[in-house]
């Protein structure tokens, strides 16, 4: 539970932070912005994903005392990349100097920085869920949002340019690690060199599929919001990045705190019981993400209209609800891909068919971006995006769920949560057109009751057994 609070956190306050730079940057300016974190984000994939990926699936409790090989593994890894990185940020930062903080040189030695912090928060938030140390996880998680919060408002409200603000998010998330350092620590050991290249090795098997899908989908903001850029100017790339940030927290945040806490569940059953252990669990835990992201993409859309009334900065109005309407389906099926299908392929290390998906939604976003901007302008390019990962989200759920080796499902409780989902937003659909307070004061509350109900009534996705488990009191055992 600790996980989940931490992320829910982190995700909330992340939501706010992002809202508030928006408003302090101004759309042009955030447009810059949102662009250079998405090929931040791009790099840390390229450079750190696979050893993330390989913490969460060869480091545990058992391997920090058993096999300490592995830590020393990813430990020198990382260490080696992120020396190259911030090199690679102070020579882009010394060529554009004479640009100012608005040039080129700063910008990017901005996104290199807040990929240098992505990478080394990440990999130490992972070591502490393998670990399944909850409460380091949240301190962690909760020095971070502090620090975050004050360094990268305080940037955007006296340094207002992009470029501060990045090199403000990989310091705080730098800072976060290292206040926690003596934690985080494993027992020491002798450092056995022999190994290091044979770990390595399993690292790069394992981890260079998933990661070359990841940089794939990250390419596509990039890719889009560069367009949008070309095209329409910094103003209206903004617009569209703060509407893809908050629709993709909104729909992304539950899911990513679930697979925080269910992937591990799936690799301790492999190690305790075995392969086919760990896909029901898999399989189990597919049905479980899904009925709880369904409901929040019809919630999304329900509350859309207050939401952008309400909470987006004023600047941002009008486009911010168009976006949002036409990128709901695609990052649904993203998430969908990331947290119920990709897992399945991650236990079974045949991670090929993840980097095929990828591919396959690069061209459809790619064939969008060639025939839908003519026709509908900017918001084409929204819908490009979602074309392409609803594509991509099509083949790889064929390839899990189809042929001898297929996953399988419960599907009569993803078909029960479908059911309950249609129900809410039949209840949902006359308020969504109230004034905005009203609408958002009765929305949430209403369709999370009404869902729940149901939830609970007809016990979709075993959620039911799994709260009552959570929170039935221990009972002594009685002493011979």
């Amino acid at each position: 539970m600790a996980v989940i609070a931490a992320f829910v956190l982190n995700a909330g306050l992340n939501f706010v932070l992002g809202l508030l730079i928006a408003k302090l940057l101004g759309p042009a300016d955030f447009g810059r912005f949102a662009l250079a974190t998405a090929g931040a984000i791009v790099v840390n994939t390229v450079l750190f994903e696979w050893l993330r990926l390989s913490a969460t699936r060869f480091y545990s409790s058992r391997v920090r005392t058993g096999e300490p090989w592995i830590r020393h593994g990813l430990d020198r890894a990382y260490a080696i990349l992120a020396l190259l990185l911030f090199a690679a940020a102070a020579l882009a930062g010394g060529l554009g100097v004479g640009d100012g903080p608005d040039g080129r040189g700063a910008i990017l030695c901005g996104a290199m920085l807040a990929a240098l912090g992505i990478g080394v928060f990440d990999y130490h938030a992972a070591l502490a869920r393998a670990r399944f140390d909850g409460r380091l996880y949240f301190g962690l998680v909760a020095v971070k949002n502090v620090l975050a919060f004050a360094l990268m408002a305080g940037a955007a409200w006296y340094l207002p340019q992009p470029a501060w603000v990045l090199a403000a998010a990989g310091l705080s998330q730098l800072l976060a690690v290292l206040i926690l350092r003596r934690p985080l620590r494993d027992p020491v050991t002798a450092f056995e060199r022999p190994r290091m290249r044979a770990t390595w090795r399993l690292f790069l098997r394992y981890g260079l599929p998933l990661i070359a899908a990841n940089a794939a989908y990250q390419i596509l903001p990039v890719l889009n919001r560069g367009t949008i850029a070309a095209q329409s100017g910094f103003a209206e790339a903004g617009y569209f990045a703060l509407a893809a940030d908050v629709t993709s927290r909104s729909l992304t945040m539950l899911g990513t705190a679930l697979d925080l806490l269910l992937f591990q569940l799936a690799v301790r059953a492999e190690e305790q019981h075995g392969r086919a252990a760990a896909e029901r669990q898999v399989a189990d835990n597919a049905a479980t993400v899904f009925a709880l992201l369904l409901p929040c993409a019809v919630g999304f859309w329900a509350v859309l209209p207050a939401l952008q009334a309400l909470v987006v900065p004023e600047a941002y109005r009008g486009p911010f609800a168009l976006y949002a309407t036409l990128l709901i389906p695609g990052l649904f099926c993203l998430a969908l891909m990331f947290f119920a299908i990709n897992p399945i392929f991650q236990i079974r290390r045949r991670t090929l068919p993840v980097i095929a998906a990828a591919a396959i939604g690069l061209a459809g976003n790619g064939l969008g971006l060639l025939v839908l901007p003519p026709i509908l302008g900017s918001a084409g390019i929204a819908l490009a995006q979602t074309l392409g990962l609803v594509a991509a989200f099509a083949w790889l759920a064929v390839r899990a769920l189809a042929g001898r080796d297929r996953l399988r499902l419960p599907w009569r409780e993803i078909a029960s949560a479908s059911v309950a989902c249609g129900a809410m937003a039949v209840a949902l659909v006359p308020l969504r057109h109230l004034d905005p307070p009203s609408a958002l004061g009765l929305c949430v509350p209403v369709g999370a009751g009404l869902y729940a109900a149901l939830v609970w009534t007809f016990d979709i996705a075993g959620l039911r057994r799994r709260m009552e488990t959570l929170f039935r009191p221990a009972h002594p055992v009685a002493a011979e």
